[in-house]
């Protein structure tokens, strides 16, 4: 998703979509009663850097208000105990600042008064983290539950830049919202490839669509995919985020559990920025059928939550034109 700590540059081939296989777990199962989190109806997330590449550093309190959900980058893996994760707070962005634990604890507190969510995002293209056993998938949910318990965290971003294991990532989010409840705030975002039909996020998502707070699919550092009709759509294009967001809303997400992940400048990402604009007009195609491309969604879908950017500080370096534009947009509706 993001350049330095940044993530990988995935130019997949169409072909390989139709090689995705969906993971061995078994059935599918049924959504439960629907997971219902207190966020704003219409909402910007975003993602704040716990690190410093060139991007704007700033404290977690300075975050402007059209973000609604806040999700830290990146958690940590714990080398000796594989599924776990950690959480330090830089020593490079802490020494700039003259910021300390207890600070952006205060500020995560303060994020809450304002009726904001804050989580912690796992992966990232240096997150090696994976759960390749019921052990690793325990010691994932029981870390994350104490970090949520020590920081305040709200829960957990999925942001593995690989195949997520269907069977235990699906039994350790089970075992974080069975201790949480309604207030676990889960959201996910994965690459192109992986929700295309057949994709291994597209299954996870199936599993765990009762628990999910919100989609943000990464419609950047993609070759062409495919839309929910489907043709080829090429990145950088409303129709590439219309077409490809109508797959999830096929059958497996409500309107309200989906929204457009995109690069807040061109600096951000190795590919796909376009002007914010662009991006109200594919939240506008999606919701209302207005200001579409040639691609037009099979339905309407007023409840869109919103949409997502990597990064706010890479906002901040543009003096917050992604949120201004977009979450200005989302705000008014």
């Amino acid at each position: 998703m993001k350049l330095t700590r940044p993530r990988g540059i995935l130019f997949a081939a169409l072909t390989a979509a139709a090689a995705l296989t969906v993971g061995t777990a078994g059935a599918l199962t049924t959504a439960g009663p629907a997971h219902a989190a207190d966020v704003r109806a219409h909402t910007l997330t975003g993602y704040w850097q716990n690190f410093d590449n060139g991007a704007d550093v700033m404290r977690l309190g300075d975050v402007p208000d059209a973000y609604g959900i806040v999700a830290v980058a990146f958690a940590d893996a714990v080398p000796a105990t594989p599924g776990a994760i950690s959480f330090t707070l830089d020593s490079g962005v802490a020494g700039k600042l003259g910021y300390d634990t207890a600070a952006f604890k205060s500020d995560i507190a303060q994020l809450h008064s304002e009726g904001r969510k804050v989580v912690l995002s796992v992966g990232g293209q240096n997150g090696a983290i994976s759960l390749p056993d019921a052990a690793a998938a325990d010691a994932f949910a029981s870390s994350s539950l104490a970090l949520m318990d020590e920081y305040g965290f709200d829960g957990v971003d999925i942001d593995l830049e690989n195949a997520p294991d269907l069977e235990n990532m699906t039994s350790a989010l089970r075992q974080i919202a069975a201790v949480k409840g309604s207030d676990f705030v889960l959201t996910m975002a994965p690459e192109t490839i992986y929700v295309q039909p057949g994709g291994s996020y597209l299954a996870l998502i199936d599993q765990v669509k009762d628990l999910i707070t919100v989609v943000n699919t990464q419609y950047y550092n993609s070759g062409s995919m495919l839309g929910r009709d489907g043709k080829a759509y090429s990145a950088g294009t409303v129709d590439f985020q219309t077409a490809l967001a109508d797959i999830l809303l096929d059958g497996h997400l409500r309107a309200d559990q989906v929204g457009l992940g995109l690069p807040a400048t061109a600096q951000a990402a190795g590919s796909g920025y376009v002007d914010p604009s662009v991006v109200n007009n594919a939240i506008d195609c999606l919701r209302t059928g207005q200001n579409c491309g040639s691609y037009v969604p099979a339905a309407t879908y007023p409840e869109l939550r919103g949409a997502m950017t990597w990064s706010i500080n890479w906002d901040s370096t543009s003096g917050y034109s992604f949120a201004n534009t977009v979450g200005g947009h989302l705000a008014s509706l």
